[in-house]
């Protein structure tokens, strides 16, 4: 399975700590091998699934999409204002 990442997700990911980045990895090797792990979402973001995990304190939201053979990693960060980014980003694709 090949995985993209988008240029929002690198940019957050970037800004990361190295044991941040280390969890993130764990998080989508758990992504890659269960893709179904994340929670489906409806309506404008069809298609879209979004995984929760905690880094040290904090709630992060990964947002992915699926092929038979590609995983698309879109956007990572905290719950606040993420559906309202995560769509005006897909909007602007």
């Amino acid at each position: 399975m090949k995985i993209y990442q988008s240029r929002l997700f690198e940019k957050k990911v970037k800004k990361m700590s190295k044991a941040e980045k280390d969890s993130l990895d764990r998080e989508v090797r758990n992504i890659a091998e269960n893709p179904n792990i994340g929670e489906e979402k409806k309506g404008d973001l069809k298609g879209v699934f979004v995984h929760k995990f905690k880094l040290k304190t904090n709630l992060y939201l990964l947002s992915y999409r699926k092929t038979a053979l590609d995983l698309e990693l879109i956007m990572i960060g905290s719950h606040e204002n993420y559906y309202r980014d995560l769509k005006s980003y897909l909007e602007s694709r």
